[in-house]
């Protein structure tokens, strides 16, 4: 697996600006990728998770099948 650091702080800035976090952890063949909310985050700023899945899977060198996604909404309040 190769991550591109550069594409993946682009993601990060742009996740940033409506007060979102990226954490990306590899995980055997793949990586978990988690995405956190901020106190001033934009609940509706999220892409799908498909669409999340295909810019993350370049940055990080994995298929997207190879990507665990998860979304403030799928850990609870």
């Amino acid at each position: 697996m190769t991550i591109d650091e550069t594409a993946l702080d682009g993601l990060r800035s742009t996740l940033a600006a409506d007060d979102y976090a990226l954490a990306v952890t590899e995980s055997g063949a793949g990586v978990e990728v988690r995405i956190t909310a901020g106190a001033d985050a934009c609940a509706e700023c999220l892409v799908p998770k498909p669409i999340m899945r295909s810019m993350l899977g370049p940055a990080l060198g994995v298929p997207e099948e190879a990507i665990a996604l998860l979304y403030p909404s799928d850990t609870g309040p």
